[in-house]
């Protein structure tokens, strides 16, 4: 007798129920149960140390650009010019020079309903956590991502400049 097992294509997680779309498989395991509210509080913190009120670029001639930008970090603001190839680089710059640095050991993107979904497994000071954001383009998300990693990672931490 030949039995057919029907297997269910239903998600466990929050954010393929909401848009269809697989998280990385790490994060998928990681975050099944939680509900929608659940899984934006532990991955997308609205609130933290750590904010970017300002971020402008100016494309140079030699492939560089100069990024400027305000990352306030508990309500005091420090503004940065950084020259780098690309804005993840200029923020990876930006926080660690503030002390509040953040390893991107994943990066992942997609687009989504409402534009683009980043999720980035950060690493700091041996701590990792995995954030996710979503924005209308691929590099605010990808800012407001790595924002909401360090966020996470350095929440009980202070930024400590380094030497």
């Amino acid at each position: 007798m030949n039995t057919i097992t029907r297997f269910s294509t239903a998600s466990s997680d929050p954010f393929t129920d909401r848009f269809a779309t697989p998280i990385p498989r790490a994060l998928r395991a990681e975050s099944a149960g939680l509900t929608w509210n659940d899984f934006l509080e532990r991955y997308s913190p609205i609130a933290g140390r750590l904010r970017l009120s300002a971020w402008t670029v100016d494309p140079r001639s030699t492939g560089l650009r100069d990024y400027d930008a305000t990352l306030d970090i508990d309500g005091r603001s420090r503004s940065t010019r950084v020259s780098t190839p690309g804005p993840i680089a200029a923020l990876s710059s930006i926080l660690y020079d503030a002390g509040c640095g953040v390893e991107v050991l994943s990066f992942h993107q997609q687009s989504v309903a409402e534009g683009t979904a980043t999720f980035v497994y950060c690493e700091h000071n041996g701590r990792r956590h995995w954030a996710m954001a979503i924005a209308a383009d691929g590099v605010e998300s990808a800012l407001r991502a790595i924002i909401a990693g360090a966020n996470i990672l350095v929440a009980n931490q202070g930024c400590r400049r380094s030497a």
